[in-house]
């Protein structure tokens, strides 16, 4: 792992390789072991601890979450990138994010699909909207999937679990086309 001193202005991505990291095992057991133990309705708290007694910080649960998946993908052997976020998005960023073409956010934008705002002629997302509209976008694909799929019994007819097959498409696309079905 790399030894960074981060300010406020040197915020870079970075990447951890999990051999350079020879402690994940143990801070992988920890927190597996940690986690076990389940004290009833008692609310889980971590600390960053310094080197002298009394020198520590509770982390909020949001950094021990960010922790706990870094640690998990190391020790599955996965290197980690951690790339800091502006909180506003371009347009280009957004479609990075998505992983779609620019125009094809623009689309969504002009579509009232993501909520945008304007600086001057640049449209600017923020990033909470944009990763709610992945969500969104992630569980109508799943309901998608699960619409497609079809039981098929052994003892069926090939040709009536294609036509199962063909109307579940049919209802879908016509879903996904705004008719009522």
């Amino acid at each position: 792992m790399k030894g960074v001193v981060m300010t406020g202005a040197a915020l870079k991505q970075e990447t951890y390789l999990p051999e350079a990291i020879p402690q994940v095992a143990q801070v992988y057991d920890f927190l597996q072991a940690h986690e076990k133990t389940g004290r009833g309705a008692v609310e889980p708290r971590y600390f960053l601890a310094g080197a002298t007694a009394g020198d520590q910080v509770e982390l909020p649960v949001e950094v021990y979450r960010a922790v706990r998946q870094v640690v998990e993908a190391l020790q599955q052997g996965l290197a980690v990138t951690v790339a800091p976020q502006t909180q506003t998005l371009t347009t280009q960023q957004a479609a990075d994010l998505l992983g779609v073409s620019r125009p094809t956010v623009i689309k969504l934008l002009d579509g009232g699909k993501i909520s945008f705002e304007r600086s001057g002629t640049h449209r600017r997302i923020l990033l909470r909207d944009l990763l709610a509209y992945r969500q969104q976008r992630r569980a109508e694909q799943y309901d998608a999937l699960d619409a497609t799929s079809v039981e098929i019994d052994d003892e069926e007819d090939l040709d009536t679990a294609l036509q199962q097959l063909r109307e579940a498409r049919r209802v879908v696309a016509a879903r996904r086309r705004g008719i009522a079905e």
